[in-house]
C-alpha cells in the first residue's frame, strides 16, 4: 500500500472509535465485577484460569484484556506522532497525519471525559444513597442539574474535624454547594475510594444545611500557622474546620475557592445577558408600563405545601424579574417594569411564574401571554387596564397585572402604553 495512504487510512478509521468512549467509561465497573466474580464464585474463577491457557489468549488473563481498549487509545497519539516526525516536510502524507493525530488526541479527551462523568455519576448516586438530607426544605436529588451551573459534579470529598469539639466530619465539595455531614455509626474509611466503595453501608447524616459557594468567604486565621485550620464564612456563621494535615488544608481551601468563584462568575455573565436585554431601545414606538400585582392559586411545587414564587416579564429579548416571595402560593408582587416597544403587531408580552430553588433548577408555576396590539386596543381612551389572566401549562394558577396574570391566575394592574 503506498505510503501516502497512511494519514487518511488512519484520519478515516478514528472518525469510527466511537464505542471505545463508551467501553472506557464503563472499563472500572467491568473489572469491579470480575473481581467479585473471581473472589466469590470458584468455578468462575478455574473457568478463567482454564481459557487463558488457550492459544488464543497466550497466557493473558481476562482482566488484561479489558484493559487493552484504553492503552491502545492513548498509544494512537503516540504513534501517529512518531510517523509524523518521520515524515518529510511537503509530504503529501503531512496533512492528513496530522488530522489523524487531532482525531486521536480528541478521542482521548472525548474517553478521559466519560470516564469522569461516569465516575462523578456514580459517585452522585453512592451519596443519594448514604446520606440522609432530613429537615431540608427542597427535595436533594445530588445527580442532577444544579441552579445555573448545569451538571452537578463532585469536586473534592474527604474528612475533616470541627476545630473545636474535634468531631468527625466528612465533607463533600460540590460544584454549586458544600456539604457537611457526620456518621451516624463510626466507621473507618482510609480514603475517598474506600469511602465511596459499593461494600461500604455507612449511613451519613447532614451537619449542617448545605453551604452555597457564591456566599462563601474562605481564609486561613494564620498562614504561616503549622495547625492545619480554616475558617468557611456563610452569611452570619462562621464554620472553624481542622483537617489531618497541612497539604490537605491547602487542597480544600484551595478548591472552594476555585469552586465559589466559578459559581458568581456565571451568575455574573447570567446578570449581564438580562441586562443586555433590557437595554435594548426602540426608537419611534413607544413604552409598555407594567405592573405585575399578584397571583393566586398557584400550584405547590415543594414538599411543605409551599412555593418562593417569583415572577419573569419579557417582551422579546427585555426581561425583568421580580423578588422571590418565601412560602405562599398567593404572592403579592406589586412589581413595575417597562418595555421598549418596537412593532405593535409583532410583539408579545409574556409572563411565567417559576418557583426558586436554590440546589435545583427553578420550577414552572405557569405562563401567559398577551399581544401589544390587544393592549393597545384596551387602553386607548382609557389609561391604564387592570387585567387577570389564566396560567397555562399548569392544573391552577391566575396572575393580575396592570396588565394582570392569572390559572392559578395573575394580575397585572396597569398596563399602560405610551406613544403607541
Amino acid at each position: 500500500m503506498p505510503v501516502q495512504m497512511i494519514g487518511d487510512i488512519l484520519a478515516s478509521e478514528l472518525s469510527h472509535m466511537q464505542p471505545y468512549i463508551s467501553f472506557c467509561s464503563c472499563q472500572f465497573n467491568g473489572a469491579a465485577l470480575l473481581q467479585t466474580r473471581t473472589d466469590n464464585e470458584p468455578d468462575f474463577k478455574a473457568f478463567l484460569k482454564k481459557i487463558a491457557t488457550h492459544y488464543r489468549c497466550k497466557g493473558m488473563p481476562l482482566s488484561s484484556f479489558l484493559l487493552k481498549p484504553m492503552q491502545r487509545i492513548t498509544r494512537y497519539p503516540l504513534h501517529i506522532k512518531n510517523i509524523l516526525e518521520c515524515t518529510a516536510e511537503g509530504h503529501p502524507d503531512r496533512g492528513p497525519l496530522k488530522e489523524a493525530l487531532e482525531k486521536a488526541e480528541e478521542l482521548c479527551q472525548q474517553v478521559n471525559e466519560g470516564v469522569r462523568e461516569k465516575e462523578n455519576s456514580e459517585r452522585l448516586e453512592w451519596i443519594q444513597n448514604h446520606v440522609q438530607c432530613d429537615g431540608t426544605v427542597e427535595h436533594f436529588v445530588f445527580n442532577s442539574l444544579t441552579n445555573c451551573l448545569g451538571p452537578r459534579k463532585l469536586l473534592h470529598s474527604g474528612k475533616m474535624y470541627k476545630a473545636k469539639s474535634n468531631k468527625e466530619l466528612w465533607a463533600f465539595l460540590f460544584n454549586d454547594f458544600l456539604l457537611l455531614t457526620h456518621a451516624a455509626k463510626q466507621f473507618t474509611s482510609s480514603g475517598p475510594d474506600k469511602l465511596f466503595s459499593k461494600r461500604n453501608n455507612v449511613q451519613l447524616k447532614m451537619y449542617k444545611p448545605p453551604v452555597l459557594l457564591n456566599e462563601v468567604l474562605v481564609k486561613l486565621p494564620d498562614p504561616s500557622s503549622d495547625e492545619p485550620v480554616f475558617h468557611i464564612s456563610h452569611i452570619d456563621k462562621v464554620y472553624i474546620l481542622r483537617t489531618d494535615n497541612i497539604n490537605e488544608r491547602t487542597s480544600w481551601v484551595q478548591k472552594i475557592k476555585v469552586a465559589s468563584e466559578d459559581f458568581i462568575e456565571t451568575e455574573k455573565k447570567k446578570r449581564e445577558k438580562v441586562y443586555q436585554g433590557r437595554s435594548i431601545k426602540a426608537t419611534g414606538i413607544g413604552r409598555l408600563l407594567v405592573t405585575i400585582l399578584e397571583a393566586t392559586e398557584l400550584k405547590a411545587a415543594k414538599p411543605n405545601g409551599k412555593n418562593n414564587p417569583y415572577c419573569e416579564v419579557t417582551m422579546g429579548p427585555q426581561a425583568f424579574t421580580s423578588r422571590a416571595l418565601n412560602d405562599t402560593l398567593n404572592p403579592k408582587w406589586s412589581f413595575n417594569c417597562q418595555f421598549h416597544i418596537r412593532d405593535i403587531y409583532q410583539d408579545v408580552l409574556c409572563i411565567t411564574i417559576m418557583e426558586r430553588d436554590q440546589f435545583s433548577p427553578d420550577a414552572f408555576l405557569g405562563r401567559t401571554e398577551i399581544p401589544v396590539a390587544t393592549i393597545k386596543k384596551e387602553v386607548e381612551n382609557k389609561g391604564p387596564v387592570t387585567r387577570r389572566l389564566l396560567l397555562h401549562e399548569v392544573p391552577t394558577g391566575f396572575t393580575n397585572n396592570t396588565g394582570q396574570m392569572m390559572d392559578g391566575s395573575m394580575k397585572c394592574i396597569g398596563l399602560r402604553g405610551e406613544k403607541l
